[in-house]
């Protein structure tokens, strides 16, 4: 059993979570493209047994995307992604609303057929810790 704390940006929205992590997946379908205005999402599928917002509940917004199985949950007051509870049997938890360090990598890359063609080959790009000059 995984637990996990996270928070958004302001830290006005916190919550903890135990639950059966199922898959870590860095999507890169349209929609995730567009929800993180970057080239993927990165979300754990977690099947809880315990969930509670610790706070802010009141300010989460979810959005769901017409005909589709696509969902978001972000903080009304700095827009970040948090945790999207579906139907009380499975957590879609942004990975990077984690306050803590996770322990795994991600098992797959997904929708990669709709991939950002600017995207396909970062991984050959130089690194820096920080912010070139």
């Amino acid at each position: 059993m995984s637990h996990f704390q996270g928070s958004c940006l302001c830290h006005s929205v916190r919550y903890e979570l135990v639950g059966e992590l199922q898959k870590f997946f860095l999507c890169h379908c349209q929609r995730c493209r567009k929800e993180t205005g970057s080239a993927h999402a990165a979300n754990l599928f977690i099947k809880p047994t315990t969930f509670d917002w610790r706070s802010g509940a009141d300010l989460v917004k979810t959005y769901h995307h017409p005909d589709s199985r696509y969902v978001k949950s972000f903080c009304q007051n700095c827009g970040s992604a948090v945790p999207s509870v579906i139907d009380h049997t499975m957590i879609v938890l942004p990975a990077g609303s984690l306050d803590s360090d996770l322990p795994l990598t991600p098992d797959a890359n997904i929708f990669t057929d709709s991939q950002a063609n600017w995207s396909k080959h970062s991984g050959s790009l130089p690194s820096f810790a920080q912010l070139p000059e």
